[in-house]
């Protein structure tokens, strides 16, 4: 499992007095609300930053950090990752997952054929779907409903699905 998970992107600046323009990679963007600290990992460290406010405009959160009171201190994160520690996420609900700790799981259906390894998770809106990369190679794209995925196990790092009508053709 991944110690660091991400919760944004920083996109550019937004004004003078140093605040970044941020793309939320989180489910929702209001856990900025509650952020504290947060790691910048400029490619070649990370920085622990502290979180002095947040506010939202469209699907963009600009967040002012303290310490970083003008532009030029903050227009050199552009694309930027901004990262959390396992402990300051959010807590989940029964059966949600962080999408790093379910990459890379093993696909198997209901009848015990492995079918691959989850590769990509992607968000449409109304559910995720899972990309699936098969064993020969191929690709499956899974719909993230309870009528497909049956099962996660953890700790055997398995996800149980039912191949639903249509979806290997």
């Amino acid at each position: 499992m991944e110690d660091l998970l991400q919760v944004g992107v920083i996109t550019g600046t937004h004004g003078l007095k140093g605040e970044v323009k941020v793309f939320p990679t989180t489910d929702d963007k209001e856990r900025f609300l509650d952020l504290e600290d947060v790691l910048l990992d400029t490619g070649k460290e990370l920085l622990e930053l502290k979180v002095e406010y947040c506010k939202f405009f469209k699907k963009f959160v600009f967040v002012k950090f303290e310490g970083l009171d003008d532009i030029n201190e903050v227009e050199k994160y552009k694309r930027c990752p901004l990262l959390v520690t396992r402990e300051n996420a959010v807590e989940l609900e029964e059966d949600e997952y962080f999408v790093a700790d379910l990459l890379g799981l093993t696909i198997v259906d209901d009848s015990g054929v492995t079918i691959g390894r989850l590769e990509n998770v992607i968000s449409t809106g109304a559910n995720d779907v899972y990309e699936v990369l098969t064993e020969d190679g191929g690709r499956i794209l899974l719909p993230a409903i309870k009528e497909c995925i049956l099962d996660v196990d953890m700790d055997e790092g398995i996800i149980l699905v039912h191949l639903m009508k249509g979806l290997t053709d």
